[in-house]
């Protein structure tokens, strides 16, 4: 825990108020290629003649080059403060988003713009939006984190339809580069106003706050089992999730849904995660963190369960865009204060660096899994058997947790 752990809830938040939300707009823009892309996956494959493999190959690599740089990023952030990257990543991120739509059909071009992407995305992984919060609050962690994480679900409810609306206005090619323009023009004041971690210097006042952070060395937490564990519910866990999420207007399309009304399906997936993680975020800081996740990482079986059962009614579409956004909402915001309850604060960024090595893993052969799955069959339906066992897995994984050393709520 860090000193901040001397301070109520309700003080936490009177110091940062709006650290968490502006945090969770730069996790959003570090999501934009992953939980952006899914309209733009059948209007790119029908210009260029892709398959749908072809497609999404590049958000497998830019995700396999986080994975790589995800601990050397996590280390930079504990020792440089992650102001300063998230500011970069976020400019850098959306100019590179933009520039995918001047792809060409040529395939070599097509993995030159995603490389692009890849190297831009570095900036604003995931670690350097939690490690200023996780830094600035203690006694209200897992609530703030929730908030903060929340970025995702709205990029997962907003991204697919500002997507989809301005594919059917102005082209898939126009899209790209207006989504990124105004998103950037939402996020970036934000963070530059308001995003500051207890690292970032600012004057003498945040220098006095700036804490002593406690816990386990980088070497005795690679070698810990519990860290071999949330490796594992990671990769698992995002691998579904995350293919779920992408290929979520599709797997309704191919059952003859409208692209619209399949997108405005799919953005119940990010409402319903924003319930989730705020959720989540409570239950965290009263309960113990492996059983609340282990319980809801259960709930995407039931969804794709729904979806092989009684695809073909909204009823049932919707109802598995809900378990998908309810587990969704849980995702990170587990595993990163599972993280932070084992093995403190000292070395969070590289730990959890590692461990958002394995969720970009997941996440880079995940949707790529599923489109050579479809590809090969034509259908979803292994897909979605394939999500129930891993994700039962996964949870598995978490409820075998012991109780942590560095607890500071129900846990």
């Amino acid at each position: 825990m860090t000193q901040a752990g001397a301070l109520t809830a309700g003080a936490e938040w009177r110091r940062a108020p709006v650290l968490p939300i502006a945090a969770g707009l730069g996790y959003a823009t570090s999501v934009i290629h992953i939980y952006g892309l899914g309209p733009y996956i059948e209007p790119i494959s029908q210009s260029f003649g892709w398959s749908r493999t072809q497609t999404t190959i590049g958000l497998t690599l830019a995700t396999l080059v986080q994975a790589l740089f995800s601990i050397p990023i996590g280390l930079m952030v504990d020792r440089l403060g992650p102001r300063l990257f998230g500011l970069v990543g976020v400019l850098l991120t959306t100019s590179a988003f933009a520039m995918l739509g001047t792809a060409n059909g040529d395939k070599t071009q097509w993995l030159m713009l995603w490389s692009l992407l890849a190297l831009a995305t570095l900036p604003v992984q995931a670690t350097v939006w939690t490690s200023a919060v996780a830094s600035r609050f203690a006694a209200s962690r897992g609530l703030a984190l929730a908030v903060t994480l929340c970025g995702a679900s709205l990029a997962a409810a907003l991204f697919p339809l500002l997507g989809s609306w301005l594919i059917a206005h102005h082209g898939w090619r126009t899209a790209a580069p207006m989504q990124a323009a105004i998103w950037v023009a939402i996020a970036f004041p934000m963070i530059f106003l308001f995003f500051r971690g207890a690292h970032d210097r600012r004057g003498k006042e945040v220098l006095a706050e700036r804490p002593t952070l406690t816990g386990v060395t980088m070497g005795e937490g690679l070698r810990s089992s519990i860290y071999h564990r949330l490796l594992l519910a990671s990769l698992l866990f995002t691998f579904t999730i995350i293919a779920l999420v992408v290929h979520f207007v599709p797997i309704l399309t191919s059952r003859g849904v409208s692209p619209m009304a399949a997108a405005g399906t799919a953005a119940l997936v990010g409402l319903f995660s924003v319930i989730g993680r705020l959720g989540t975020g409570l239950l965290l800081d009263r309960f113990r963190a492996s059983m609340v996740g282990a319980s809801v990482f259960l709930l995407p079986a039931i969804g794709c369960l729904l979806l092989l059962v009684g695809g073909e009614s909204w009823m049932a579409q919707a109802a598995a865009a809900a378990m998908v956004g309810l587990t969704l909402g849980a995702e990170v915001d587990v595993i990163v204060y599972l993280t932070t309850q084992h093995f403190g604060l000292k070395t969070f960024g590289g730990l959890y660096g590692g461990l958002l090595m394995a969720l970009s893993i997941g996440t880079a052969t995940g949707p790529l899994g599923a489109s050579a799955l479809f590809d090969a069959t034509g259908d979803y339906g292994p897909f979605l058997w394939l999500t129930i066992a891993l994700m039962a897995g996964s949870s598995l994984t978490l409820a075998s947790l012991p109780r942590p050393a560095f607890a500071t709520g129900g846990s």
